[in-house]
């Protein structure tokens, strides 16, 4: 293993890495705020300080290990921000809402990113290894943001996928779906391990990347 290039990588990763996962769940409760929950603003969890939502293992461990063995998905989580659907006027609806926030803040960072690595590119940032590290770090941030807003939809709990669709969903089948959810990530573990989504996602996310590239770069 080559330190230095993995040292390297690793500059280039943790900003992106970092602010997607951690954006990513402000969204949640953020809009759980805007429904009538103040449980995570009650907890501190509104903040844009990273270190409210680290998660030791899902934010930093998980990352970087995919990172060194080459897996084709890099994804990784924060601290979960608690939600209490009790404040909500509407529990299922507002609940898919507060669910679907945090794929689509990633969306979001997508673009954000992907028109940094253009100036970059064009040379707005000058020339030389800083400009070169900026446009290296966008492409992370293009990257990690599409991987976790697309992985994050799955329809299956406890992903947001799974909370989108059980608030679509006719009750009965809503409560047959939430059922799923102590066993959701032991699913995703075995498709992962499978190469099932390598197969499903793969696609989608060449696709939306390349979309995003053309329209924002």
């Amino acid at each position: 293993m080559n330190i230095a290039s993995t040292l390297h990588s690793i500059s280039i990763a943790a900003i992106p890495v970092v602010c997607a996962i951690t954006l990513h769940e402000v969204a949640h409760g953020r809009v759980a705020l805007r429904f009538g929950d103040r449980t995570a603003q009650a907890q501190g969890r509104l903040s844009l300080n990273p270190l409210r939502h680290v998660d030791p293992i899902g934010t930093v461990l998980v990352p970087i290990g995919l990172m060194l063995i080459g897996s084709p998905f890099l994804f990784g989580w924060a601290k979960p921000v608690p939600v209490n659907p009790r404040y909500f006027k509407q529990p299922r609806r507002d609940m898919a809402w507060v669910a679907v926030a945090g794929p689509l803040s990633n969306l979001v960072m997508a673009c954000l990113w992907t028109v940094l690595g253009g100036l970059a590119a064009q040379g707005w940032f000058g020339a030389g290894p800083a400009s070169d590290w900026l446009y290296a770090m966008a492409g992370w941030g293009l990257g990690i943001n599409v991987v976790l807003a697309v992985f994050n939809m799955l329809p299956i709990p406890p992903l947001d996928g799974g909370r989108v669709l059980a608030g679509l969903l006719p009750p009965a089948a809503a409560y047959k779906l939430d059922k799923l959810e102590p066993y959701g990530m032991w699913i995703v573990l075995g498709l992962l391990y499978l190469h099932v989504l390598d197969f499903v996602l793969s696609p989608v996310m060449r696709v939306l990347s390349t979309l995003i590239a053309r329209v924002f770069a």
